[in-house]
C-alpha cells in the first residue's frame, strides 16, 4: 500500500488549500514545497497585506477574468468569497473591505494568512515537506503513480495535484515547473506571458515624472488607433514607464497587442469627472484668476507641480507668455491634453516581474467539475498553473483558493473510491 493517497506539489494558495481539503475529506496527504517556507507568494501579495478576495457578488466575478473566466463558473460558486472569508475567520484571520471591494486581513499582515493555512494543514494531519524540488510526475499506463524528487527520491500515491504556480516572481518558487510537467505528459500549454505587469513607454518626459502618483484618473488603451478599454483609478509614473492599479489591469491586453505587432498607446484623462465643456470653463476661470501671470505660474490649481513643466512643453504654449494673451486654440489644446495625455507603450516588463501569469495548462484539457486532467487519471491541476487569470482586486487569489478547494476534495473522493 502506498504511504500516501494524495500528493500535492506546491505550497502556495492553491496547494495549501488543496492539501488541507483532501486531508479533511479523509485522504492521507503529502504536501511538497521546493522552498523552505510555504506561501512565499502570499506573503508578498498586496504589498505584504494580501488582498484575499473581493466582496462583490460572486455572480459578477467571471467578468473580471480576461483569461477563461467561464471555466471558473461552478468552481467559484463551490467555494465563494463568503466561504473564503469564513474559512479564514475560523483560523483567526478577520477581514475588512476597502476601496473597490478589496478584502484584506484586519491585521494588514499577509503572514497571518500563511499562518492560518499552516494551522489548517496541521489540524487536518497533512504531512508537509519543504525544501524538496519535484522533478517529474510519475505515470504508468495513463495513471499517476506519484512524483520523483531530486536525487531519484520517489513519493508514491495514486493521485497528484499540481499547484506549482505560473512563471511570475520565480524567487517565490513559481518558475514554470508545472508547464514542463504538463508538456511532458502531453498537455497543451498556452504560452505563458505576463499579466498584471507595468508597462514601458518611449517618451523621455515620463522619466521626469518618476514617483508621481495620480489618483482618480482615467486611462484608456488604444490599439491600432482604436480605443479598446478604459479603467478608472490610480496610476504611477516610473523611471521606465507607468504602473499602478489601472495600468496593471490593462497590461494584459496591451502586451497581447504588442506581441501581435500592433501600435499601442495610453491616453490619460487627468480630469475625468468633467466633460470637455466643463473643463474648458474651469480653465477659463483659472485663466481669468491668473490673467496677468506668466503661463508657467498659472497651472498650480490644475496640476501636480512636477507635471506642470511637462504639460507646458506638450501644449506648445509659451511658458513666459502672459495668460491673458493665450488664444482660444491654445486653450483648447491644453484642455485636450488634460483629458487625453498620450503615452506610447513599447513593451511590458518581463514575466518574472508580473504579479500574475497569463497562459498555462489549456482549460479544455481539465475537467472543471473536478480539476482532473483529461489525459492522465489521478492527475489534478489547480491555481496559476492553469490558463486562468484575473484583474487586480483579489480575483486571482480567490480563483486559486477555489480551484485548490475543488481539486483537493475531488482528488480525495477519487482515491477513497478505490479503497
Amino acid at each position: 500500500m502506498n504511504e500516501y493517497q494524495v500528493i500535492v506539489v506546491g505550497g502556495g494558495a492553491a496547494g495549501m488549500m488543496a492539501a488541507g481539503q483532501a486531508a479533511k475529506s479523509g485522504a492521507r496527504v503529502l504536501l511538497l514545497e521546493k522552498k523552505e517556507h510555504l506561501g512565499r507568494k502570499i506573503a508578498i501579495s498586496g504589498k505584504g497585506r494580501c488582498n484575499l478576495t473581493n466582496e462583490e457578488n460572486v455572480s459578477d466575478f467571471i467578468s473580471h477574468y480576461p483569461g477563461n473566466g467561464r471555466f471558473l463558473h461552478g468552481i467559484l460558486r463551490d467555494f465563494d468569497n463568503v466561504a473564503l472569508r469564513e474559512f479564514f475567520a475560523d483560523y483567526g484571520v478577520e477581514t475588512k473591505v476597502e476601496r473597490g471591494g478589496r478584502v484584506f486581513p484586519v491585521s494588514d499582515d499577509a503572514e497571518k494568512v500563511v499562518e492560518a493555512l499552516r494551522a489548517f494543514l496541521a489540524e487536518k494531519g497533512v504531512e508537509v515537506r519543504s525544501g524538496i524540488s519535484v522533478e517529474e510526475i510519475l505515470v504508468e499506463n495513463g495513471h499517476v503513480k506519484g512524483v520523483r524528487g531530486a536525487g531519484q527520491k520517489r513519493f508514491l500515491a495514486p493521485s497528484v495535484i499540481v499547484c506549482t504556480g505560473g512563471a511570475s516572481y520565480p524567487a517565490t518558487g513559481s518558475n514554470g515547473d508545472g508547464f514542463r510537467f504538463a508538456r511532458k505528459l502531453g498537455h497543451r500549454v498556452i504560452t505563458p506571458r505576463p499579466a498584471l505587469v507595468p508597462l514601458k513607454t518611449s517618451e523621455e518626459w515620463v522619466k521626469e515624472l518618476q514617483g508621481l502618483a495620480l489618483r482618480n484618473v482615467e486611462a484608456s488603451l488604444w490599439i491600432g488607433g482604436k480605443k479598446k478599454i478604459t479603467e478608472f483609478g490610480e496610476m504611477l509614473f516610473t523611471h521606465f514607464g507607468v504602473s499602478g492599479p489601472v495600468i496593471l489591469t490593462i497590461s494584459r491586453q496591451a502586451g497581447d497587442a504588442l506581441r501581435g505587432g500592433q501600435q499601442v498607446e495610453l491616453r490619460i484623462n487627468l480630469k475625468p469627472a468633467l466633460s470637455s465643456e466643463q473643463l474648458d470653463a474651469r480653465v477659463q476661470r483659472d485663466f481669468q484668476k491668473y490673467s496677468n501671470k506668466q503661463f508657467k505660474n498659472a497651472l498650480d490649481d490644475l496640476l501636480p507641480q512636477s507635471l506642470i513643466p511637462v504639460m507646458i512643453r506638450l501644449s506648445g504654449i509659451n511658458p513666459e507668455g502672459v495668460v491673458h494673451q493665450i488664444n482660444r486654440e491654445e486653450r483648447k489644446r491644453l484642455v485636450g491634453l488634460l483629458q487625453g495625455l498620450p503615452v506610447t507603450i513599447t513593451e511590458t516588463l518581463s514575466i518574472e516581474t508580473a504579479i500574475v501569469t497569463a497562459g498555462g495548462i489549456d482549460v479544455k484539457e481539465i475537467n472543471p467539475k473536478t480539476m482532473a486532467s483529461k489525459r492522465v487519471e489521478g492527475l489534478y491541476w489547480a491555481g496559476e498553473v492553469v490558463d486562468v487569470d484575473g484583474i487586480t482586486g483579489g480575483y486571482n487569489l480567490q480563483a486559486a483558493f477555489a480551484m485548490g478547494y475543488r481539486a483537493g476534495r475531488c482528488a480525495s473522493d477519487f482515491v477513497l473510491s478505490m479503497v
